[in-house]
């Protein structure tokens, strides 16, 4: 869990913030990261993205279609790497 700085919730995101965190495993690898509630809510944002284009969009970032989400997903990913550089290294690498 990130503990070098205080996390703000960026104001891009339009989600709803968890209560508490919780241990997400990367599905390649393994690993196991402790999120914090927020890291989690975002985390769980960049996965439905990413399962909604999966889904409705056979994959196909090419789609025009799938602009928002991937712009979302840019934020998310950009947000991890600043803000929870280990994390985002374990599981969204």
């Amino acid at each position: 869990m990130s503990k070098t700085k205080e996390q703000k919730v960026p104001k891009w995101f339009q989600g709803d913030v968890y209560e508490q965190g919780d241990t997400v495993t990367n599905p390649y690898s393994g690993v196991r990261y402790e999120l914090n509630a927020l890291e989690l809510s975002i985390y769980d944002m960049l996965m439905g993205a990413q399962l909604h284009i999966d889904m409705k969009y056979k994959g196909d970032m090419f789609d025009p279609r799938t602009i928002p989400f991937q712009k979302e997903m840019r934020k998310g990913l950009d947000w991890f790497r600043s803000n929870n550089a280990e994390a985002y290294m374990i599981l969204l690498d």
